[in-house]
């Protein structure tokens, strides 16, 4: 598949959340509003909705599709809607797809289902990508999970299967370790060089953008999308001095979110930031995830401020 088609997937594309009321239920004009400024801030190619950071894990299949609905309707036409599809079932994920297809997004990207973090067949991978994108021209994301996460992440060989499917044209690539992205970038490079690794290790964005890249899709860059920009902005100009300074500022938000324990959190502390901001109203989570403890809030706002936000 050549890749000038897909060019404008390159760049920075930010994952959002997806404010919720009291109930559980889309608060839908937030969401709206959270998704257009995000989708609206300088250099945000696009967004990839229904993500972890979207809490695709706790949605089911109407709410995922209401999600895309409300993207496409308050965000520019130009911005890209990359949708993420989270399934065990693969005939599940392929309605999921359709789903997207049909509410206006312009790609998917499937996440391995969380079952294989106990074992991964490299059959069923391939299988369930193919089935899933099944009914679907959609350009489609690989997620690379960290390596950290089990056998949740694919190995070289399975990775090196899933690239070479027709319709794959990037890789959402959170390896979470510098030296396993760049393995896993030159390998692509070498078998499938139409495809797009994109550094998404939010902890690791400067060394992975010094290694090459070809964008990010990540969720701090719906918090700080001007940081996140300016960084990948600074790395292609070659101007390190600069990406040093953005990445310093970066560097206390992704250690609040991802580096501080229990990584479970990530998702809240998302959102509680945002709430920080007075860009959302409420933090809340679907259960079991609760609200976060007054000691966690406080790290928070600390590390806003160690932000320059």
């Amino acid at each position: 598949m050549p890749s000038e088609p897909f060019d404008h997937f390159r760049g920075i594309h930010a994952a959002t959340v997806c404010p919720l009321l009291p109930d559980g239920s889309i608060d839908e004009a937030t969401l709206a509003a959270h998704l257009s400024a995000v989708s609206c801030a300088d250099g945000i190619t696009g967004l990839l909705i229904n993500g972890h950071a979207g809490e695709n894990f706790m949605f089911g299949r109407k709410d995922k599709r209401r999600v895309v609905e409300i993207a496409r309707q308050a965000c520019p036409s130009h911005t890209l809607l990359v949708c993420g599809i989270n399934a065990e079932d693969s005939l599940e994920a392929q309605r999921h797809v359709d789903d997207a297809a049909q509410a206006g997004a312009d790609a998917v990207l499937v996440f391995p289902p969380f079952s294989w973090a106990l074992s991964q067949d490299a059959d069923v991978a391939v299988r369930h990508h193919r089935i899933a994108t099944a009914n679907s021209r959609l350009p489609l994301f690989l997620y690379q999970a960290g390596v950290r996460a089990g056998t949740l992440g694919y190995t070289a060989d399975v990775l090196e299967r899933l690239v070479q499917l027709p319709n794959v044209i990037g890789i959402k690539e959170g390896s979470w370790e510098s030296a396993a992205y760049e393995a896993n970038r030159r390998m692509v490079q070498r078998v499938a060089p139409h495809v797009m690794v994109m550094a998404s290790g939010d902890e690791h964005l400067l060394t992975c953008f010094a290694v090459g890249t070809e964008g990010s899709l990540v969720s701090l860059a719906c918090i700080t999308p001007e940081l996140v920009v300016g960084l990948y902005r600074a790395m292609e100009a070659g101007d390190l001095a600069a990406a040093r300074a953005f990445n310093d500022r970066i560097y206390p938000l992704a250690k609040a979110i991802y580096g501080t324990a229990p990584g479970g959190h990530a998702n809240a502390r998302l959102k509680a930031f945002l709430k920080l901001l007075g860009r959302i109203p409420s933090d809340a989570m679907r259960p079991p995830m609760g609200p976060l403890p007054a000691d966690e809030i406080a790290m928070l706002a600390q590390a806003l401020q160690a932000a320059g936000l």
